[in-house]
């Protein structure tokens, strides 16, 4: 295999009660006052309230963003950064699902480097190091709490934009199953099937590595497991802490071998039609998998009998299980279809920018078998 890094955040806190202790934590490892970026429900529904009491608690004077409730747009980039300057802020405490922990690093980026997020999606940029973030995930799902990276809605052209880059790694991640009780069975299955996604994809990507493949593969076996049970008993504390570590394990694989056709194809859903990421992947999932199998059989095989399949044959066997696994996960956690949620004149409009815009993120030169134009739009056209 080829040379490799592998990053982490400098702390991983996983358990129980952890987010009780962010205030002290936060002040153990700077000073000043933070930015706490989080979502509307979260702040009316109590889940941010233990983050909240123990900010206080440790005495950390914090301003508080709460405006965004989905994938985050440069609009609320602007007015966020605004309100970390005006408030003089030196940190930032991200609590939620992607959206606010993607738009913490948007603030921490642009405060130390100006411009505007478009700025920093291209292959080249080499933004210097902002203010530090502490992430704390309330969902088990996008792993941005490990990652460097961030998608940012360009409000102008409504086109994601994918920023990737080691100073957006949060300082410190912490993941308290606590915080994730409370995830309705359709965010609980959408965004589990996203984690699911990075682990498949990270064990497949052509930027895998013997220190990204094991983690793929525990992840892969603990959410296939775990996943239905947390949708079905929404209270089971087991399977809450199984899929944040599922989650993690993917993340972490994911973050340091990166995703491939299925991320990318995901995120024109997202933008073009309002499809929440977790949801676009899984749509996706089943068709893109099917595609890609011939590029990696061995890889695939690997996923499908880590998950369970009966996958005793040889490997082309054995990764041919993996599609129907997936059909059937997905119809058990009721994951509606592309078609469910897009038009197919709607589909046919955009295809062409969707499909030039997938491809303009990267992800998909990661991805086993080499997916074309032609291929991008046809299977857009077979997942609906």
């Amino acid at each position: 295999m080829h040379a490799w890094n592998f990053r982490t955040p400098v702390l991983i806190a996983f358990g129980e009660g952890k987010a009780a202790r962010i205030g002290a934590l936060v002040k153990g490892r700077t000073s000043g006052k933070v930015l706490l970026v989080t979502g509307p429900v979260l702040l009316r529904t109590g889940v941010v309230e233990p983050v909240l009491q123990s900010l206080r608690k440790a005495g950390v004077p914090f301003a508080l963003y709460a405006e965004t409730s989905g994938e985050p747009t440069s609009r609320h980039a602007d007015e966020a950064l605004a309100l970390f300057r005006r408030e003089d802020c030196a940190a930032l405490v991200a609590c939620g699902g992607g959206g606010p922990m993607d738009l913490a690093k948007a603030v921490s980026l642009l405060h130390a480097n100006n411009g505007n997020p478009r700025d920093y999606a291209r292959k080249d940029a080499s933004p210097r190091p902002g203010p530090p973030i502490f992430a704390l995930p309330t969902t088990a799902g996008s792993g941005s709490e490990v990652s460097g990276n961030t998608i940012i809605i360009d409000a102008a052209s409504q086109e994601k934009l994918l920023i990737g880059s080691p100073t957006l790694v949060p300082e410190a991640a912490i993941l308290d199953p606590l915080l994730t009780l409370s995830m309705p069975p359709s965010l609980t299955a959408a965004t589990g099937m996203d984690a699911l996604t990075h682990a498949i994809e990270s064990r497949v990507s052509r930027k895998a590595t013997e220190m990204t493949i094991p983690l793929s593969l525990r992840a892969a076996a603990r959410l296939v497991r775990f996943l239905p049970l947390a949708w079905e008993r929404p209270d089971d504390a087991e399977a809450r802490r199984e899929c944040l570590l599922g989650a993690l394990e993917a993340g972490l694989a994911f973050a340091n071998s990166s995703v491939a056709l299925v991320h990318g194809m995901a995120r024109p859903l997202g933008a073009k039609f309002g499809v929440p990421h977790g949801l676009s992947n899984a749509m996706l999932l089943k068709t893109v998998t099917a595609f890609s199998l011939s590029g990696d059989p061995h890889g695939y095989a690997q996923l499908a009998r880590a998950m369970g399949g009966d996958a005793a044959g040889c490997d082309d066997m054995a990764a041919a299980l993996l599609p129907p696994l997936l059909d059937d996960l997905a119809a058990r956690l009721k994951i509606p279809r592309l078609r469910e949620r897009v038009g197919r004149e709607e589909l046919d409009a955009q295809c062409e920018t969707m499909v030039r815009e997938a491809l303009a993120s990267g992800s998909p030169a990661n991805n086993p078998r080499e997916a074309g134009p032609e291929d991008i739009a046809r299977l857009y056209r077979e997942a609906w």
